[in-house]
């Protein structure tokens, strides 16, 4: 397994989960990263380290700009992978959002002989301009902006044409892929899906109704929260006594510490999440883990795609820009809460979306690669 570093705050779940249920069912799983930092979680399979970067900016920006002319991170990390992998291996999987760690992944599976999958969690396009990956907005960045995406696509799309499978995360990223492989690669759609053993319905009583949001908050999400925020105030000014609060907890400023993720949403009155029509097959995490904790969840606005029809499909809440029908969502369930003292959505098909689920499924594909 290949894959961006698995450190703070996310630790990427998906990977994790799959490397556990993995080595439980007796594959043997050898996890190949980049960090600095010691892995901050129990696991049973070794995880082999590369470290690329001395930590400081100078050493950064020349390895970046070098790594812009002739995919240095890539060719260097394999190098220096194949010389500490130790044992006989019989396939690759890349999980990645960027061009590294795909180009490594994939000399290294040229260099073994053993076939490669590539499982994609974001692209590029699935925002307009970027924007979901890079934050920099300074007009003085611009062009250095546009080359590095530019670049980082055309390599990114180099290594996927030559998988032979690939894996992604929502219908729209499946078809986009399909489109730029030319129907060539087999692309298989799995879910980000919930870890059952930490998002799980329960219903604990609170003092206060709260709408909880958790995750980034970009800029793009910002004209969203404020539609929400609207109609929180129109409510306030038909009930005196609406004893509410709004809890935003992003990683930089308030963050929930992994293992309490499923308290933070079972305590909560109904879940936020924030999206625009501009993206595409964007399923963000929050979305499964508020759909393992059976909250209702508030989708502002709908995405007009994956998202709402994933929303539809488990009766996981309601996704719309409408501030009429963003107002009835949150009196219906703040009603609720005063008669109960807790929410809880009555969802369907949750099961589907759990991460045993999702691992089987990959099981599926990575023993069907190999048996071909």
């Amino acid at each position: 397994m290949v894959s961006d570093p698995p450190v703070a705050p996310g630790y990427l779940p998906r990977l994790r989960y799959l490397c556990d249920y993995l080595d439980r069912k007796g594959f043997a799983v050898t996890l190949l990263t980049e960090t600095s930092e010691p892995m901050p979680f129990a696991h049973n399979y070794p995880i082999e380290t590369i470290r690329m970067y001395s930590g400081n900016t100078f050493d950064w920006f020349v390895k970046t700009v070098w790594t812009l002319l002739t995919d240095w991170h890539n060719r260097v990390f394999a190098k220096r992978a194949l010389t500490d992998l130790h044992g006989e291996f019989d396939l690759v999987l890349c999980t990645a959002f960027s061009d590294f760690p795909l180009g490594a992944a994939q000399r290294i599976a040229q260099t073994l002989n053993v076939p490669l999958i590539c499982d994609i969690r974001d692209l590029d396009e699935q925002v307009d301009d970027s924007r979901y990956q890079y934050q920099h907005q300074q007009w003085w960045l611009m062009p250095f902006r546009r080359l590095y995406r530019a670049v980082h696509i055309r390599r990114r799309n180099k290594v996927l044409r030559a998988a032979n499978a690939i894996t992604t995360v929502s219908p729209w990223h499946k078809d986009f892929i399909q489109n730029l492989t030319a129907n060539s690669v087999p692309v298989y759609t799995i879910y980000n899906g919930f870890d059952e053993q930490q998002f799980y319905p329960e219903n604990i009583r609170t003092e206060q109704f709260t709408i909880t949001y958790i995750g980034s908050l970009f800029h793009w999400q910002r004209p969203a929260l404020e539609k929400v925020k609207q109609a929180v105030e129109e409510i306030r000014s038909q009930i005196s006594d609406f004893r509410f609060q709004m809890d935003i907890h992003t990683p930089q400023d308030h963050p929930v510490a992994h293992d309490r993720l499923g308290d933070a949403i079972r305590r909560s009155g109904i879940m936020l999440v924030l999206t625009s029509p501009n993206t595409h097959g964007m399923l963000t995490t929050k979305f499964y883990e508020a759909l393992g904790c059976a909250k209702p969840i508030l989708c502002v606005p709908s995405d007009q795609g994956a998202l709402a029809e994933l929303m539809a499909y488990t009766n996981a809440g309601i996704a719309t820009d409408d501030i009429e029908a963003i107002k009835a969502f949150i009196l219906q369930h703040y009603r609720s809460w005063e008669q109960k003292g807790f929410t809880a959505q009555q969802t369907q098909h949750r099961e589907e979306f759990s991460r045993e689920a999702q691992t089987k499924q990959m099981e599926q594909i990575l023993l069907s690669t190999i048996n071909k």
